[in-house]
């Protein structure tokens, strides 16, 4: 060790920082107690704490290669004067969860995994963190941690997976789940669904597409949470074991400059991370995540605010499942870096917002270039289309707003007889037994954050759909939610939501649906007259879940609109954590 590397260690002041509590003065002698049965040194109890959070478990390939990271972040901090202590969180991995019950574990699991992070930092009274996560709701969930606690903190993607090959060409599970379609509709035999099913997923990784995991990633980068580049590297390169290190030791200069995540997220960073989402076509569940990350924050920024910069914003990367690329595509050609840098060129984004590097937006992208030997990132002069590939819907259906993915769809409006139903369960059956016609709109009803409880995604419906050759003969609107690898004519979020008395839940068979996402607008073409007649007619519905975590939820829970969070965020707020 360095000279100057023991002065530093022996120059922390504690005396404001939250660790004081636990480790300052002689009424601390029994914490000091615990601290030393680790193997902890006094030197070590004089440094700031860095909680070291991951999502690491076995229950999914986007979370198993997070373990081995945390060991390099761990190394990052010791070198720059921290005393790191490492924790893990629950994950919800919604590949597993999807298309059964399960699903309606996972929109709570990223307020389980905001709240247990809050817990562990506060009970414990660490000074700082470095958060990483794989699957889709922990890179949210960690991030609103990050920003309501306050303290200096980095955050870290684990990675997304490779892509499988099959018979030649690249795949991904979204492969997987259209394939059960296919399947269903004798147009893929047993012996081809699992020879697919072998290769799809051949790495650690979160899922390899422009779905919500990569999406979020983009965004840890976009809003200035994340060291540029860190979120490109496949799970399995090693490479990434560098972004640890090298994310240990930003936290601490952090620390140092008692730079935290308020200070980066801001109104413009949130316009960043949206345009960022709208520019890749990006899951529709970052209309979600980012009013919920800015509630945090104290900051009004609402799906509605989400859709006005979708609209401005052009559509330039061609990212799967709309597009031809995956995420290890993206980072051959010089990852999020180069992405930002098209749309900073093109004057889409705000280049003087701080980031953890201590620098700017722009200053982290002096020197990166758009390569141009390669058509994965187009200039802004030459989308895909003008508009981003993620559309914000509004009308007399939703006047909370809705949200779908519009990349790579070639027909942007659409009109038909709805075909409702009370559940995804009845819905996906109906798809099996294409129980259904051409031209219908089918709602699913009874899923947003309160009735479902949840607000499940819908995956395996949508994909059976595209399976059947059927995904761009008929549109689908829920008040649930969509997979990032959701592809058509699939509208989530609708709000208010059917168990509120929506309008979505007074729909019956055969009501006229009109969806326009050049226009904006969703309505079903009914007399304002008629709907107020069946609202009075409606009657609210009791879900199954009437104890437990869900119920807990249910009762909690708020509009989709708004994020669907679960408590009044930093504008209510009397104090921050950080400065206890």
């Amino acid at each position: 060790m360095a000279d100057g590397d023991r002065d530093s260690r022996k120059s922390w002041d504690k005396s404001r920082l939250p660790s004081r509590h636990v480790s300052v003065g002689p009424e601390r002698a029994p914490h000091r107690s615990y601290y030393y049965a680790m193997g902890m040194t006094a030197e070590e109890i004089a440094q700031p704490f860095v909680g070291v959070a991951t999502c690491w478990n076995e229950a999914a390939p986007c979370n198993i290669a997070l373990n081995r990271q945390a060991q390099a972040v761990k190394v990052g901090v010791k070198e720059a004067g921290g005393t790191p202590r490492e924790f893990t969180t629950i994950t919800v991995t919604d590949g597993i969860a999807m298309g059964h019950q399960g699903m309606k574990s996972s929109l709570v699991s990223r307020e389980v995994i905001t709240d247990s992070v809050e817990l562990t930092m506060r009970g414990h009274c660490y000074d700082a963190m470095v958060c990483l996560a794989g699957c889709d709701k922990s890179l949210p969930g960690m991030m609103m941690a990050m920003l309501r606690l306050n303290v200096p903190s980095v955050f870290m993607y684990g990675g997304s997976i490779l892509p499988g090959c099959f018979r030649g060409r690249d795949v991904t599970v979204q492969d997987v789940f259209e394939a059960v379609g296919a399947h269903s509709a004798g147009r893929m035999g047993d012996a081809d669904l699992e020879e697919l099913e072998r290769v799809a997923c051949p790495s650690a990784g979160s899922c390899g597409g422009q779905f919500t995991a990569n999406t979020m990633a983009c965004v840890s980068e976009a809003i200035g949470l994340a060291l540029p580049n860190s979120a490109g590297a496949p799970a399995p390169y090693e490479s990434r074991d560098a972004y640890g290190q090298a994310s240990g030791r930003a936290v601490m200069e952090l620390v140092r400059r008692n730079l935290r995540p308020r200070d980066i997220v801001t109104l413009k960073a949130l316009e960043n991370a949206a345009t960022v989402v709208a520019a890749s076509g990006g899951s529709t569940n970052a209309a979600l995540h980012l009013p919920a990350m800015a509630h945090e924050c104290g900051i009004p920024f609402d799906i509605h605010d989400v859709g006005r910069i979708f609209e401005r914003t052009p559509y330039i990367a061609d990212l799967k499942p709309g597009g031809r690329y995956v995420a290890k595509d993206l980072y051959e050609i010089g990852g999020v870096p180069v992405l930002m840098r098209a749309l900073l060129d093109g004057g889409f984004l705000h280049g003087d917002c701080l980031t953890v590097t201590g620098r700017t937006i722009a200053e982290n992208l002096e020197g990166i270039v758009v390569p141009a030997d390669q058509d994965v990132v187009r200039p802004t002069s030459e989308p895909l289309s003008p508009t981003g590939g993620v559309v914000v819907l509004r009308g007399n259906l939703a006047s909370q707003g809705a949200v779908v993915k519009v990349a790579g769809m070639k027909n942007l409006r659409f009109r038909g007889p709805a075909r409702c139903f009370d559940s995804e369960e009845a819905a996906f059956a109906a798809v099996e037994r294409r129980d259904y016609r051409e031209g219908e709109v089918l709602v699913i009803r009874y899923e947003g954050p309160r009735g479902g409880p949840g607000m499940r995604e819908m995956l395996a419906t949508t994909s059976a759909l595209y399976g059947q050759g059927m995904g761009d003969k008929v549109a689908l609107i829920t008040d649930g939610r969509f997979s990032g690898a959701t592809r058509g004519f699939c509208i989530g979020h609708v709000g208010p939501e059917a168990a509120v008395g929506g309008p979505i839940g007074l729909l019956q068979d055969g009501d006229t649906i009109a969806i326009d996402a050049v226009a904006g607008t969703i309505s079903v073409e009914l007399a304002d007259e008629e709907l107020a007649r069946r609202r009075a007619a409606w009657q609210p519905r009791r879900h199954d879940f009437q104890s437990g975590t869900l119920w807990k939820y249910a009762q909690l829970v708020g509009d989709a609109e708004k994020g669907a969070v679960t408590h009044p965020g930093a504008a209510a707020e009397t104090h921050v954590y950080a400065d206890i």
